[in-house]
């Protein structure tokens, strides 16, 4: 079963739904850059007593927030909901439970307002963040997407053309964020709170290892997570400041050289920061450095915008109801959608 289609263009409103983990979002956006409205209500107290994300307890809080969170971005927008010309929602990856709230909120409401569904990849949304605050970004580009179950190099080509470059091959830079924290007990969640304790320490007080440095454009973080595990046992006179601001390094380090590489080997006009893990403070600054010295682009969209939100899945959502048209309503949540679902293929 689908829903009527729409002509999409510059005027087109798409309502934005994001329920994957632990943020219930929704945001209204219109021409697939102007963010009208955008809002987040965060479960970090929920779950910081556990010390992580509980899927349970993330589905129930999504229930209870998800329909003031709509109703409030409709409100901020100034609109009726008779204006909203598509629903886009996440459908993967994420948390099962987490993704069916918003997916059946969403095809509830294009039911209700006979408006198109669209199903948008979490991941492919991701590389959309920057473009909401430079519409002008100019193709091929290196998205670096980093985030707590991802790590990945994607070569940008157009809007719907990608290829994946390199990925993580264990660990995701977030996951070794959040272990590390958890281990030096600096609190939840991991990244925010090692990037705060590192502005207070010296990233050259212990030299961490680099993993696969130049080993290809794949990813490894395993091995850096147990390197602190170790240390920390061997040398527990060293303060955790300073090792956080070390680990940070070693992570920013390996993640900023094969953007790079991968850049020069793809000819790109400039580098994209995406996902929760892009609003490190030391690796903003250590990209925005090797981008100018190598004389390309460094595009980073603001702290608001790399953590999830529903304004980039209402980007992603024009993008692809202009290119592909409405979803069926009879599709369900992908807990592990792979990025070919979002037309990206490996090569």
């Amino acid at each position: 079963m689908s829903l009527p289609e729409v002509v999409v263009g510059p005027d087109t409103v798409i309502l934005g739904i994001e329920t994957s983990c632990d943020e219930t979002a929704a945001a209204v956006v219109m021409g697939g850059d102007d963010v009208v409205s955008s809002v987040v209500s965060s479960q970090i107290d929920v779950h910081a007593e556990f010390g992580g994300v509980v899927p349970e307890v993330a589905s129930r809080a999504h229930l209870e927030s998800i329909n003031p969170v709509v109703r409030r971005a409709i409100d901020d927008a100034g609109i009726d909901e008779h204006r909203i010309d598509a629903i886009a929602c996440t459908v993967g990856p994420g948390l099962i439970g987490a993704l069916l709230v918003g997916v059946s909120s969403a095809k509830a409401l294009a039911l209700a307002w006979n408006t198109p569904f669209v199903g948008v990849n979490h991941l492919e949304a991701h590389l959309y963040a920057s473009f909401l605050e430079d519409p002008t970004l100019e193709f091929p580009l290196v998205v670096l997407l980093v985030s707590g179950g991802h790590t990945m190099l994607v070569e940008m080509k157009g809007h719907g053309d990608y290829r994946l470059l390199g990925r993580t091959i264990d660990d995701a830079a977030g996951e070794a964020f959040d272990k590390v924290a958890r281990y030096l007990d600096l609190g939840y969640p991991g990244g925010p709170a090692i990037d705060r304790a590192a502005t207070e320490g010296d990233p050259g007080a212990v030299n961490f290892p680099r993993a696969m440095m130049d080993d290809g454009l794949n990813f490894s973080f395993s091995g850096l997570k147990t390197s602190v595990v170790n240390f920390v046992r061997k040398h527990p006179e060293v303060s955790s400041v300073d090792i956080a601001a070390s680990f940070q390094q070693a992570v920013s380090d390996v993640l900023v050289h094969k953007a790079m590489k991968a850049a020069r080997n793809v000819g790109a006009t400039g580098v994209v920061l995406g996902g929760g893990v892009a609003a490190n403070t030391q690796l903003r600054s250590d990209l925005q450095a090797a981008c100018a010295d190598d004389g390309i682009g460094a595009f980073l969209p603001g702290r608001e915008m790399c953590t999830d939100n529903a304004a980039m899945i209402a980007a992603a959502g024009w993008h692809r109801l202009r290119a592909l048209g409405p979803s069926r309503l009879d599709i369900g949540a992908f807990p592990s959608m792979p990025l070919v679902e979002a037309g990206i293929a490996d090569g």
